[in-house]
């Protein structure tokens, strides 16, 4: 039997087209979250502990190495596994090109990831700006620095990186997309903003189902940053 540190995966899906540019991969999807954002759409994920110990996830992947090219480490919140660093070691070990999901507010574990060279994309979710944060997140606001020092991090290294933001107009508008827009510009990002529309359905907290959306045309397109409109 694992040991309990050895577990914490909920679940894998096997096969995806979409969720890592350019490759067939699979995802990887780790239990427990630091965050409790209402609209998040993994309750289960978010409040378990994950029941499928790692030589499981191992034994997959060693089954479809020539099958896949990339695995997707999601959640959840990832980084928030003792062992991810060894894990994601243990994948690249077997030839796959690694993918992280995260919301940023590890900057350490990320670190410790790219001081390894583990990582061949990021994916990372700007949750609002720092006034915002506490409403759309739940949780305290020394969370936004840690994301900012992970944003900065990603900036100032090579690995390619995308940042996205999910919009319900109960907790976020336009104004705080084009602020978060504007911060992604000063600190040098250079890639697309993905703002991604919320879609209704069972979620960690009780949102209503959200019948307007951002007014796409007063979101600023064609600066230094590009606007990618997902959902909508």
């Amino acid at each position: 039997m694992a040991a309990r540190d050895d577990i914490g995966v909920y679940d894998i899906t096997p096969f995806t087209q979409l969720d890592f540019p350019g490759e067939l991969a699979c995802i990887v999807w780790f239990a427990g979250c630091n965050l409790r954002c209402a609209y998040c759409h993994n309750p289960e994920m978010v409040r378990s502990v994950g029941e499928k110990p790692w030589q499981e996830v191992l034994a997959f992947l060693e089954g479809r190495r020539n099958k896949l090219g990339g695995v997707v480490f999601s959640g959840g919140e990832a980084t928030l596994h003792p062992h991810i660093v060894r894990f994601a070691r243990s994948v690249k070990a077997l030839g796959y090109r690694l993918k992280l999901d995260t919301n940023g507010t590890r900057p350490k574990v990320l670190k410790a990831l790219l001081d390894e060279n583990l990582l061949d994309m990021v994916a990372m979710d700007y949750k609002a700006p720092r006034n915002k944060f506490r409403k759309v997140t739940r949780m305290r606001e020394s969370l936004w620095d840690n994301f900012q020092k992970s944003l900065r991090m990603m900036v100032a290294g090579n690995v390619p990186f995308e940042v996205r933001t999910t919009v319900h107009t109960d907790l976020l508008d336009v104004a705080d997309v084009a602020q978060m827009h504007a911060d992604l510009e000063a600190c040098g990002y250079r890639g697309s903003y993905h703002v991604q529309n919320y879609r209704h359905g069972p979620t960690l907290g009780d949102m209503t189902r959200q019948d307007a959306v951002l007014q796409v045309a007063a979101l600023p397109v064609g600066q230094k940053v590009r606007v990618e409109f997902r959902n909508f």
